[in-house]
């Protein structure tokens, strides 16, 4: 159930699909099948915002192929406004064949040569969609090449002048980019235009290559315009900080089988909270009671294979936290 009067958040980047072997902890080469999954990670945090009771849209592009036409699809069967999806004849549908090892982390292959989300140009942006959203959230993958990261920045300047706040999980996937200097380099060169940024623990170690559990690690990624920076430890839960506050908030334990889109459905539930309160950034009750809700959602993620198929229900979170409120 979506409520049109809610604030709008609009996720701009890719959308894919995730090739995902049908036997767990296999490697690319070992597994016999494959189960076809739509991939992506803004795409992913739109769902997770519709299945959450939010409004969001997905502005970005996919090929205008059987592929790209099933991913739009399946934005408007999951209630994402797709009115700023364009879908290119010339270029097909970028492909991630992605296998979870027995540990449930990750091993990524692209095909992306290049593949249609890399081709959106500023002209086909959506500008009115992006002014009048309350969030405008997007990740680093659509800087790595041109016309795309043209497209990202007017957007991104287009959302600033709207007042729109502006969210980044930069979700770093090193195989797409030319070198891991380059990643670092493309990554940070927008970090300080963010209002709200979620990194990995993994992440903070490899933008700073120091170790992500020292705070003063963690603090040489804060910027004074940034409201509030979280770093996500896994199944440990997640670290906050903003202007005026600091802390830790614990994760949940259960049954992790693949961790896709567990980040993504983090930023879905915490972009639902800020998008109907944004004084959460300056409360800090509301902002750990946000928290344990995106810690919750994240973790029934991993409970499920695929991202999408896998995003919870605030019912599902609700149920989550109570029952570890009972033990």
């Amino acid at each position: 159930m979506t409520n049109s009067s809610s604030p709008l958040i609009v996720c701009f980047g890719e959308m894919l699909i995730d090739f995902v072997p049908d036997t767990s902890g296999v490697s690319l080469a070992e597994s016999k099948g494959f189960l076809k999954a739509p991939g992506g990670a803004p795409a992913n945090v739109a769902c997770a915002i519709t299945k959450l009771g939010g409004v969001s849209a997905f502005i970005g592009k996919v090929g205008d192929d059987e592929f790209g036409r099933m991913l739009v699809d399946i934005l408007a069967k999951n209630g994402v406004k797709s009115d700023g999806v364009c879908l290119d004849k010339h270029a097909r549908t970028a492909l991630a064949f992605v296998t979870l090892k027995r540990n449930g982390e990750r091993e990524f292959m692209f095909y992306r040569n290049p593949s249609a989300d890399m081709l959106l140009k500023e002209s086909e942006l959506n500008m009115g969609l992006i002014k009048q959203a309350k969030i405008f959230h997007y990740g680093s993958i659509s800087l790595i090449s041109e016309p795309c990261r043209s497209a990202h920045m007017a957007a991104m300047k287009a959302a600033k002048e709207a007042g729109v706040l502006l969210s980044y999980d930069p979700n770093v996937r090193l195989p797409l980019w030319p070198s891991a200097d380059a990643a670092r380099q493309g990554i940070k060169s927008i970090w300080s235009e963010a209002d709200f940024i979620k990194v990995s623990d993994d992440e903070v170690e490899f933008l700073t290559q120091k170790d992500p559990q020292k705070e003063d690690v963690v603090m040489s990624l804060w910027h004074d315009h940034l409201k509030l920076l979280v770093v996500t430890d896994g199944e440990k839960g997640c670290r906050y900080f903003t202007k005026n506050f600091k802390g830790k908030v614990a994760g949940f334990p259960v049954n992790a089988i693949d961790t896709t889109g567990a980040g993504d459905s983090f930023v879905g539930a915490l972009l639902c909270s800020v998008a109907n309160d944004p004084s959460i950034f300056q409360d800090e009750g509301k902002l750990k009671e946000a928290l344990t809700f995106a810690n919750a959602c994240g973790a029934i993620c991993t409970t499920q294979k695929g991202a999408i198929p896998a995003l919870p229900t605030p019912s599902d979170a609700q149920a989550l936290i109570a029952q570890s409120k009972a033990k």
